[in-house]
């Protein structure tokens, strides 16, 4: 039965003891009343001694990195018509070239750091190649749709070499598109009964073939010409106003090619995609020196576009065992996606276990699902959210300092902020977000009650209370603060397998480590382990074609489980191309991977916890078979290190001890 706002948030806060005085909710909530500090320290705290800052080590090939991020972001800033015949060639001869001037290196006489330095490098410009070619792959199977794109581009890349622009050509050339795009739209409308061929007097000449593509594949195109018309929205705006002469010939054709193009977009998600869409005619091409509409991935104009696609069907666009092999070779991976998969359900099986154990402690036998939903609704009343998240950050950081497993400066825990998400946001992200800000997914007035409830169920304390140092300390937040500190240069080689993969390992390590004793707050642990586990199986069997966005959602709703629009938010942001197809995976993969380094290192007795967890942060971002590299001097060629066997050497998940 479907509940009000009003009859559903009472409900809500009873379950989760929010009528009671303040410290008794702190102690419902799991939060010692003992750990609500406020910070900011004393400023003297946050200034290190400069010794130490003078002292700390880099590698001999950091200058080398650096001009080479300097050259990358000039040469694009400069060819930064997207998916243009110049910024093709042009990113092609940077990543050969560089990588050919990294050979006349003496390999043998640079330090471990400048090993690691040197095969982060070149694996970076080898995968730019392979993703160049990738993508030349992908442009063939779109040609069909935009035969037309290239003369476009032509426009702006001109532009971009400061040639002079020829005013009657470009609208002739603007006009002559809009023909092309008007014929290819005719070829996917549906024919009127009776009508005859465009020039078939006779009325017995075929009608051509419409393009046969895929619905990825359509989907796909339908994007690309989002960006292109942003990309000619930019041309257009240079010219439009300033110069008369243009504006006499080209704002009429300009008008009319941006409203074409955007109704051939939209006929290609409807009858090539399967994306119904309310309203299809086109909307108004943009008044002279305004922007056009559209957007897409370009960026300009966007945001409609955007928040329509938060409602559409999930399409996504699979890479196949082609492209998940060479995206995990980028990651120094040494496994097939079907290992991963039988790996993630391993780690599942544990956590399903413990979610048993619980549910038992809790009375509901091992109906581990219903006593997950009772911990749902645990949820805080509106606008108290924030103090939530304020006094489990708190909390964390104490337990942290009690132990001293890892360095978390001063300045560190007073320098992260705090803002909402919006409601457009949290439908592609229903859970908080963090970095140097932690960004709350909590609902608002205008949500739907449905909205509200889900929201409230999803964010509930014990799920965010596995959560927060995930996001702040020791997590997401301070990754940034250390990056920005040592080793900056080797930003360019950042990978969710070492900053997403980092922070899961911490929800792994208080997890061995008793932070969670009661059994909701470890429910909530589990949930997101259980999460993890199932972002593996979902995401890599999707990009194999064993797996539809739909079933990924079903599958995340039966075995995490999470709210239906969660779920769906979930599978919507891993498959719209705001992530990397192996990002998703590489929560728990990196995490694993640093359990296996902690027990090589750390188990050993060759490094403490503290002198482990802040080497791995004041390395930098890498790959974690580098970070391994690194620590445990594993020897290098210019190839890199032999293949990692992380799976081999991992310790056995801890089961939390029945008291």
């Amino acid at each position: 039965m479907r509940l009000g706002a009003l009859s559903l948030l009472p409900v809500l806060f009873i379950a989760g003891g929010l009528l009671l005085p303040a410290p008794a909710r702190a102690q419902m909530a799991g939060i010692p009343a003992s750990t609500r500090q406020t910070y900011p320290t004393e400023p003297a705290a946050s200034v290190p001694s400069l010794a130490s800052v003078m002292n700390s080590t880099t590698s001999e090939l950091a200058e080398v990195v650096a001009r080479y991020a300097a050259d990358a972001s000039s040469v694009n800033r400069h060819y930064d018509t997207p998916d243009s015949p110049s910024q093709r060639a042009r990113l092609r001869a940077l990543y050969s070239t560089w990588r050919t001037r990294l050979t006349e290196l003496d390999f043998g006489k640079l330090s471990q750091e400048g090993k690691v330095d040197y095969v982060l490098l070149d694996n970076h410009l080898r995968y730019q190649l392979e993703l160049m070619d990738r993508e030349a792959k992908q442009r063939a199977e779109t040609a069909p749709l935009m035969t037309f794109a290239d003369r476009l581009l032509k426009l702006q890349e001109d532009r971009r070499e400061l040639m002079s622009v020829n005013s009657q050509a470009a609208a002739r050339t603007i006009a002559e598109v809009t023909k092309q795009v008007d014929s290819l739209r005719t070829l996917l409308e549906p024919q009127t009964p009776g009508a005859r061929p465009a020039g078939d007097s006779a009325n017995r000449t075929a009608r051509v073939a419409p393009p046969r593509v895929s619905r990825m594949v359509a989907n796909r195109a339908a994007d690309d010409l989002d960006q292109l018309r942003t990309t000619l929205g930019r041309w257009y705006r240079f010219y439009n106003a300033f110069d008369p002469m243009f504006t006499w010939w080209v704002a009429n054709p300009y008008q009319r090619l941006d409203q074409s193009v955007q109704r051939y977009a939209q006929t290609i998600r409807q009858r090539l995609a399967g994306i119904q869409i309310a309203n299809t005619a086109p909307q108004t091409a943009a008044a002279p020196g305004a922007p056009p509409g559209g957007g897409g991935r370009g960026g300009d104009g966007g945001g409609a576009r955007n928040a329509a696609a938060a409602n559409e069907p999930i399409i996504g666009d699979p890479i196949g065992a082609e492209g998940l092999a060479m995206d995990l070779r980028h990651a120094m991976i040494p496994y097939t996606p079907e290992e991963l998969i039988a790996l993630a359900e391993r780690e599942y099986a544990f956590s399903e276990a413990e979610a048993k154990k619980a549910a038992r402690e809790m009375g509901f036998g091992d109906d581990w699902k219903a006593a997950m939903e009772q911990v749902k609704q645990a949820a805080v009343e509106p606008g108290r959210q924030p103090d939530l998240i304020r006094d489990l950050a708190n909390e964390a950081e104490a337990f942290f300092a009690k132990h001293d497993w890892v360095t978390i400066p001063a300045l560190a825990r007073e320098d992260w902020t705090m803002e909402m998400l919006s409601p457009d946001r949290q439908r592609v992200s229903p859970f908080f977000l963090g970095g140097d800000q932690i960004l709350v997914s909590y609902p608002t007035n205008d949500m739907t009650d449905e909205e509200k409830a889900m929201s409230m169920r999803g964010n509930n304390p014990h799920f965010s209370r596995a959560t927060v140092f995930h996001e702040l300390n020791p997590g997401h937040h301070l990754q940034g603060f250390m990056t920005a500190r040592y080793n900056p240069h080797r930003r360019l080689f950042g990978t969710p397998f070492w900053n997403e993969g980092q922070s899961l390992y911490w929800e792994m390590f208080l997890w061995d480590h008793d932070f969670h004793v009661r059994p909701e707050d470890r429910l909530g642990a589990l949930a997101w382990r259980m999460h993890r586990s199932a972002r593996i199986v979902f995401s890599l069997s999707f990009h194999l074609g064993k797996m539809t966005p739909e079933q990924c959602i079903a599958y995340l709703i039966d075995k995490v489980p999470f709210e239906p629009a969660n779920s769906e938010a979930e599978v919507r942001r891993s498959f719209n191309g705001s992530y990397a197809p192996i990002y998703q995976a590489a929560y728990m993969l990196g995490g694993l991977q640093l359990r296996a380094l902690y027990k090589e290192l750390v188990t050993s007795r060759k490094m403490s916890d503290r002198q482990f967890h802040d080497a791995v942060l004041q390395g930098g971002p890498m790959p974690i078979a580098m970070v391994r590299a690194r620590l445990a001097k594993t020897p290098l060629t210019r190839e890199g290190a032999a293949p990692w066997k992380f799976i081999d050497a991992l310790p056995a998940p801890r089961p939390f001890p029945v008291r």
